[in-house]
């Protein structure tokens, strides 16, 4: 599973890009995107989506729907 950003509830804080173990948090034309092929949801690194846990956008960060 991995995690996604939904762009409307993004502010572009850059608050996720550092926190993620993966290195899955990436800027693309201004905007910050989550690579689904890498993001593991933080499993083995931690017990919760670190991008998750310092998002201050309650709603911009969601599991990918399958």
């Amino acid at each position: 599973m991995a995690m996604t950003i939904d762009l409307d509830q993004c502010t572009a804080c850059g608050d996720c890009e550092p926190v993620c173990p993966t290195g899955s948090v990436k800027v693309v034309k201004g905007s910050y995107r989550i690579e689904a092929e890498s993001c593991t949801e933080c499993v083995g690194d931690y017990d919760d989506p670190q991008c998750l846990a310092v998002c201050p956008m309650e709603g911009s960060i969601l599991p990918l729907a399958a």
